[in-house]
């Protein structure tokens, strides 16, 4: 079925090389290479764009309160309709889907969404993330993204009898796909066992499960059909959007009365069928070939996989060890770019799945591009695997078939 959500189309896109640090530029200079990358890459002046998003995650990463004040005339947004969007790690695609709203609302033909983040010069990232769980129950024990995920990833092996090399699978995997990829942060790749011999974290996550924190900005320009039209120019199209959102307490993901269990991703399966029944998607692993999902530990691609509907439950890492999901391999490529996994600038690791995306079924991803892409998935997930975003992407308007 035709989609029958507006036409709004993503026209161009911009990264910065994502490092550990950048001590050359403040941190409105960072903002700004990201729009100016996304606006040359659209090839429309910054005249032509009628409003601007600005993703920033905690102002704590950055040491700065109300940072998006800090970077109104950096991105050349003075005097126009500007606003910030906060989700968490979602925080770059829920910016993304804002300005389709205003494109697809009718008030808008171009708007810009550019930032950036800068997470290592935040002290401790995890002591901000930490902030995000009950201040009563769960923040004293001491909860954060690493613990976190180290409790969904053991209660995965458990339910679905995995083991830790079936998540040193998805890093070995990412980092040969990073590899390819001249924006990502770590680009080194790595083997089984380099994986299982790294220091652990919080068991079962490891370092070489792990991302890294990163600093980087980027950008992207979305606009309508009228105006891609009216100009001649062929944006990656967006067929379907999908969002949901997750019980806040960790207590209801465990236990014999748990909500939706730890191990898995329910709430974000249900955002991606949503996106997927706007776009008329029926059969994820037939119709989807790129996949850009929101993973920044090895254990979490494995349920998010499953989410996309790629997997059947607990079938994941079958399929990795099959060699399915990585490139050259048939079916959808998951993460070709190297994904989370290997770079993560929190406020705009969202927005850069999206542009990802974008440029797969553009054409346009170079060594990291997926054979005849035409129809590409892209997922964030925000706070406490607790806000969800997705979003469907093809090269053109026609029925998916």
């Amino acid at each position: 079925m035709m989609s029958k959500i507006p036409a709004v189309g993503v026209l161009g896109s911009g990264q910065t090389k994502f490092v550990t640090t950048r001590t050359d530029v403040t941190f409105p200079e960072l903002v700004r290479e990201g729009s100016d990358l996304a606006l040359a890459d659209a090839g429309i002046p910054i005249d032509e764009v009628d409003a601007f998003v600005f993703p920033l995650a905690p102002d704590a990463l950055i040491g700065v309160g109300n940072g998006e004040r800090w970077c109104v005339e950096a991105v050349g947004a003075s005097g126009k309709p500007f606003m910030r969007v906060n989700n968490g790690g979602a925080t770059g695609m829920s910016a993304v889907i804002t300005a389709w709203t205003h494109i697809a609302s009718g008030m808008f033909d171009v708007v810009l969404v550019a930032g950036a983040d800068r997470v290592s010069e935040s002290g401790s990232a995890q002591s901000v993330l930490n902030k995000m769980w009950d201040v009563g129950y769960e923040r004293p024990v001491p909860l954060n993204t690493i613990t976190m995920l180290a409790m969904s990833a053991a209660r995965y092996m458990h339910l679905y009898d995995s083991d830790e090399r079936d998540m040193a699978l998805v890093s070995v995997k990412n980092r040969a796909h990073a590899a390819l990829n001249p924006y990502a942060h770590l680009r080194k790749p790595v083997t089984v066992d380099e994986v299982l011999a790294s220091r652990d974290l919080a068991w079962p996550i490891k370092l070489g499960d792990a991302c890294p924190a990163s600093t980087g900005a980027a950008g992207l320009v979305l606009v309508s059909e009228r105006y891609a039209k009216a100009h001649g120019l062929r944006p990656a199209w967006i067929r379907g959007l999908g969002q949901n959102t997750e019980t806040y307490w960790m207590g209801d993901r465990v236990g014999p009365k748990v909500v939706s269990d730890h191990a898995d991703a329910d709430a974000l399966g249900e955002a991606f069928w949503h996106a997927y029944r706007q776009a008329g998607i029926t059969d994820p692993r037939s119709q989807i070939d790129v996949a850009e999902v929101y993973a920044p530990f090895s254990s979490v691609e494995l349920h998010v996989i499953e989410a996309a509907g790629l997997a059947e439950k607990g079938q994941a890492p079958k399929h990795l060890a099959e060699g399915e999901f990585a490139l050259g391999a048939p079916g959808t490529i998951v993460n070709p770019s190297g994904g989370v996994l290997c770079t993560n600038a929190i406020a705009v690791t969202g927005a850069v799945r999206v542009a990802e995306a974008a440029n797969q079924v553009l054409n346009r991803a170079g060594a990291h591009q997926v054979s005849d892409a035409r129809v590409a998935v892209a997922s964030a997930i925000g706070g406490d695997h607790q806000f969800y975003s997705t979003m469907v992407l093809s090269s053109d308007l026609e029925e998916i078939a």
